[in-house]
């Protein structure tokens, strides 16, 4: 004898609805959570009253900021370009089949990635101690003259970044299809008009994500250069505060400030993905409509 199980519309319905319905309950609670914490945090910011709001609205468009800000952003932009040109040579070499490239650039990134970027913006600023000259087509040059806060900043960050966008680059170069550069190679290309024109191109879409990561990692990383003396935004409002004692106030100013550039900067970074996520698949429906 056998029995037949009659399911009922109406009670699969209802918990079809209970399924979906379960993760909207608990993301309305997260939520309200969050924007009850926030609203927490901001009534005891706010409703302190030991915080002048007046000082922080002057000196967020003050001459002297703005021209940390410029600081900032001329740091950020320098030293990623940069890293992007020294990354992308170092991850070629560290692809290569030639031992020797492999080995230095592997070097490079050990050291590099193993050391805190607060030490190698020191020792670059304090490299005239054992390094009184340096010696430029014949010429002895001070080490003190070449290298100034500004210099040292540039040099700690974009020789560090570039580390980091070296391994980025590199899982978006293997990322792609050995098969690709074989072919391009098989028909007569070199190696690196394999790498620029095939492999690249493609291995960007991999990249574009974590390096825009890196990009905002690095315009916070800035930062750390006010040790020695650069008047980047902390640095600025650093030394306004040891003048009028606005302590509160001036870490408040560079708060403020790094959030509109991060936040500028994420947008620029999502724009970038879906223009990338768009460009890709147009080329797959035209690729798919030839076939």
């Amino acid at each position: 004898m056998t029995h037949e199980i009659i399911s009922h519309p109406t009670l699969e319905t209802g918990l079809h609805i209970h399924r979906r319905s379960g993760p909207l309950i608990r993301n309305i609670i997260f939520a309200l959570i969050a924007v009850a914490v926030v609203c927490v945090a901001a009534w005891i910011v706010l409703g302190s009253g030991q915080i002048r709001w007046n000082v922080v609205a002057d000196y967020m468009v003050s001459d002297v900021v703005l021209k940390g800000v410029r600081t900032t952003l001329v740091l950020t932009v320098v030293s990623f370009v940069g890293s992007l040109v020294l990354g992308t040579l170092l991850a070629a070499m560290r692809i290569s089949r030639n031992p020797v490239l492999e080995v230095i650039a592997s070097v490079y990134i050990w050291f590099f990635r193993g050391t805190p970027l607060l030490v190698q913006i020191v020792f670059w600023f304090n490299l005239g101690l054992f390094l009184p000259k340096i010696e430029i087509a014949g010429h002895a040059i001070a080490t003190n003259s070449l290298i100034n806060p500004t210099t040292a900043a540039l040099l700690g960050l974009f020789l560090n970044v570039s580390a980091f966008m070296c391994e980025i680059i590199r899982g978006g170069l293997i990322s792609v299809d050995p098969g690709q550069t074989e072919a391009a190679l098989s028909i007569g290309m070199t190696p690196g008009h394999a790498l620029m024109k095939i492999v690249l191109p493609q291995a960007v879409r991999v990249i574009i994500p974590t390096a825009g990561n890196l990009a905002i990692d690095l315009l916070k990383s800035t930062s750390l250069v006010y040790v020695i003396g650069t008047r980047e935004i902390l640095g600025t409002t650093q030394s306004i505060a040891a003048q009028t004692f606005y302590v509160i106030e001036m870490l408040m100013v560079a708060s403020i400030w790094y959030l509109i550039l991060v936040s500028i900067a994420s947008l620029g970074q999502a724009w970038l993905e879906k223009r990338l996520a768009r460009s890709a698949s147009t080329k797959r429906r035209t690729v798919t409509a030839e076939k």
